[in-house]
């Protein structure tokens, strides 16, 4: 591909979690598409065969094997890229990890790590990459998220760092995005990863729950039907990062396989105003009329209410 071709000729990224699966995929078609990557990942041999293959096919990457989730190691990240690229254009936010147990059975040793590897160090690296980015009125960031966060069983650590990133991803676009930041984040489906492995080899003996809870284990997810390799998620990824997405803040996307998708934003569907406020004999009337109870799906409304007043 000729230089004055690719999208991203004379940008820097980092990709963290990149020695791999869907974040080795980000690095590479990033530099396929003319930017300089510093490709983190915690297993050394993972993240030099990365930079390796990006050099042989003639780009530019830098090797990265800290630990996400210190905020020293963020900021040795951002300064490294700065160093040896000279500036700071992308962030991918994909390293993550995980922990298989039910709430009830989870230790705060589990639900730490988890947090601390997706939460903690997707915020840490946007701390010291959003003063790069202001400064020069532009830069992206892009966030791993999951399905996951909208609700599984056997791993409530995962999905409640999974849809933490989701709120602050929205909270950051709408505070940085008069900066020419822009931050996005995904929900990919992707078959092997090193997550789907773990997920796979701890869930033996949760099988019989798995099967008792059946279509409400992952519960309804739309159309989506596709299973997808880990290289797919990449392009969408790097359009988040072109000029062609100079528009797209704030938003969260499912990818996999042959689709992609825009997720809702959460919204208030229904309403009921009741003179003098509820107490809670009007909520039990509220509740009988207007409101089937289901230990699954949470609540779900049978009629509309509309502007009724109760």
């Amino acid at each position: 591909m000729a230089e004055s071709s690719k999208r991203l000729a004379g940008k820097v990224a980092i990709v963290t979690g990149a020695g791999r699966a869907i974040g080795r995929g980000e690095a590479m078609l990033l530099a396929r598409e003319g930017a300089r990557v510093v490709v983190n990942d915690l297993v050394k041999e993972n993240a030099d065969a990365v930079v390796a293959e990006i050099r042989a096919a003639g780009g530019e990457a830098a090797a990265n094997t800290e630990p996400v989730g210190e905020m020293e190691v963020a900021q040795r990240m951002v300064e490294q890229a700065l160093k040896t690229f000279g500036r700071l254009d992308i962030v991918v936010n994909n390293a993550g990890n995980q922990a298989v147990n039910p709430v009830d059975l989870m230790t705060g040793e589990q639900w730490d790590a988890v947090q601390k590897v997706h939460l903690r160090g997707t915020f840490s690296l946007i701390r010291y990459a959003v003063p790069v980015f202001k400064k020069q009125r532009a830069g992206v960031i892009v966030n791993t998220s999951s399905e996951a966060g909208l609700g599984r069983p056997i791993a409530p650590s995962y999905c409640a760092a999974k849809e933490g990133i989701v709120g602050l991803t929205r909270a950051v676009a709408r505070e940085q995005g008069r900066f020419g930041i822009r931050v996005n984040a995904i929900r990919p489906r992707a078959a092997e990863t090193g997550l789907a492995e773990v997920f796979r080899q701890s869930m033996g003996k949760w099988i019989p729950l798995i099967q008792a809870l059946g279509r409400h284990f992952l519960g309804e997810r739309g159309h989506i039907r596709t299973q997808a390799a880990a290289d797919q998620v990449a392009p969408l990824v790097v359009w988040l990062c072109t000029d062609a997405a100079a528009n797209v803040n704030g938003r969260t996307f499912y990818v996999g396989g042959e689709e992609v998708g825009l997720w809702s934003e959460p919204e208030l569907i229904r309403s009921a105003t009741r003179r003098g406020g509820w107490d809670l004999d009007s909520l039990d009337q509220l509740g009988a009329n207007y409101l089937t109870f289901d230990l699954v799906n949470n609540f779900l409304l049978k009629d509309s209410i509309g502007d009724k007043e109760l």
